[in-house]
């Protein structure tokens, strides 16, 4: 076994198998990390003797984001631009991974955040099992929920990804599989043997991988209180369908007085903490990814988060990260403090290039030669 670092490289014959080990930090994603992946991915592609490279991560998580303090040290310095490589390069790697020619299976056995999502979701096959918690918290941290959400969430079934991106909501595996965010559902005591068959892997088919995987599945029952029961699903529907955050909010209250449900609550309590800022872009952007390729969604999604980390508009991210990762006292003083202070022209700066600032370009995606569409199978 190789140490690049923070990541493990173990090469069984045809296949790689790279492992996210910072475990203390829920392995999430340095710079180093991301320049590493995005070097081994590429180089698995060239070489012909690499058939599947599988992703997963050391202790309790697979991956719970990027490592975000780093970045807000650099902003509040006076040097944004470097945030700015941060997640250029990271979107880079989402790119590659969306467009990869050959197989790559995520073992997702544990927390799945934000960044975690973005190296894993776009992959070809992504595991769950009984430990797996996924969530796009960012709206709670001043950001929006980026690493190509707005492609993968706007293409889940309905409004869900509205639903997911909009209230940080926690998924469990069975959630997972059932919305498409997962292919399989395998449970955690078999991890081992189907790691153990898919290095006897000796194609890049996917349908040798899928063989494999299919005989190690399982359709695990939804808890009774998913919000991914058909019941719930409606009026997920119905109120994350509405056209701004405001009548979302609204329609959601409506709601609750008729039928008291706990995910309701859950729902109107995550979305009036978060920034009013992140709600109105990140709702604007899922709606946006509906109609976008993933490159569309990451350049896109690129120019916004330049803007949120230059902080000219609001400075949310860096008082959200504040209050939630660096003194947590989980109090953020966010400014617009309200969603009817935080106006259309506002939200409009988010999506436009960023202007007087010397050296800025818009994220340059690699020529890639797979574009094949993501595959969010509801069961």
């Amino acid at each position: 076994m190789a140490t690049y670092c923070q990541v493990l490289v173990e090469e069984k014959s045809s296949v790689r198998i790279l492992t996210l080990n910072r475990p203390k930090q829920l392995n999430a994603l340095c710079f180093d990390m991301i320049s590493q992946l995005l070097q081994l991915f590429l180089a698995y592609e060239e070489d012909p003797s690499v058939k599947l490279v599988i992703l997963k991560g050391q202790g309790r998580a697979f991956c719970a984001g990027g490592d975000v303090p780093l970045v807000v040290r650099d902003i509040v310095q006076g040097k944004w631009r470097l945030g700015a490589d941060f997640f250029s390069d990271e979107y880079i790697l989402n790119y590659v991974m969306a467009t990869y020619s050959k197989p790559q299976v995520s073992i997702l056995n544990g927390i799945v955040m934000g960044g975690g999502a973005g190296v894993s979701i776009h992959g070809r096959f992504r595991i769950a099992t009984e430990k797996t918690v996924f969530a796009m918290p960012e709206a709670e941290l001043g950001l929006f929920p980026d690493v190509g959400a707005s492609y993968f969430l706007s293409r889940l079934p309905g409004f869900f990804g509205e639903y997911v991106g909009l209230t940080g909501a926690r998924l469990d595996g069975a959630e997972m599989l059932a919305c498409g965010l997962a292919t399989h559902f395998v449970p955690s005591a078999r991890l081992a043997a189907l790691e153990e068959d898919l290095c006897r892997v000796s194609s890049s088919d996917p349908t040798f991988v899928s063989t494999i995987l299919n005989a190690y599945a399982q359709h695990p029952h939804l808890k009774q209180q998913s919000a991914y029961h058909r019941q719930v699903l409606e009026v997920i529907d119905k109120c994350f369908s509405r056209r701004t955050v405001e009548e979302i909010l609204s329609a959601l209250e409506k709601e609750a007085t008729q039928e008291p449900n706990d995910w309701i609550s859950k729902a109107i309590r995550a979305m009036k903490k978060a920034s009013p800022a992140s709600l109105k872009i990140g709702l604007r952007s899922i709606r946006e990814g509906r109609y976008q390729g993933v490159g569309q969604c990451l350049i896109r999604e690129y120019r916004m988060v330049c803007h949120v980390m230059k902080g000219d508009i609001s400075k949310d991210f860096v008082e959200g990260c504040r209050a939630i990762l660096i003194d947590k006292d989980r109090n953020p003083k966010w400014k617009p403090r309200s969603l009817d202070e935080m106006k259309d022209n506002m939200v409009e700066q988010y999506f436009k290039r960023v202007e007087g600032e010397e050296g800025w370009e818009d994220l340059k995606l690699p020529q890639r030669k797979n574009l094949p569409p993501l595959v969010i199978s509801k069961l």
